[in-house]
């Protein structure tokens, strides 16, 4: 009888250290998945972040080209008026001048 319980209490260890490793590899399973999750967030994190700064980026090029063309179009309304200015004062001392 005590051998029976003796290989009964070894074949129950025997179980529960089955188990116990099926147990290990079902939790490594899990954080090697939830490893390749965590990746897959940060690398679609990168992937949006440089999106974000290529769009700022194109923004402020835009946004350059058209001050320069403001300041373009200011200079020659102002050199236009000039123009006008000189014209007028021009025909203003020819009439003096009669």
């Amino acid at each position: 009888m005590r051998k029976f319980v003796i290989a009964s209490m070894a074949a129950a260890a025997f179980s529960l250290a089955a188990c116990s490793e099926k147990a290990q590899d079902e939790t490594s399973e899990a954080g090697a998945a939830m490893a390749d999750d965590v990746e897959a967030t940060g690398d679609a994190m990168a992937e949006g972040a440089a999106d974000a700064a290529d769009a700022t980026a194109d923004a402020a090029a835009d946004a350059g080209n058209a001050v320069e063309g403001t300041v373009n179009a200011a200079g020659d309304a102002a050199a236009a008026a000039g123009d006008k200015i000189k014209a007028e004062t021009e025909a203003a001392k020819a009439n003096d001048a009669q």
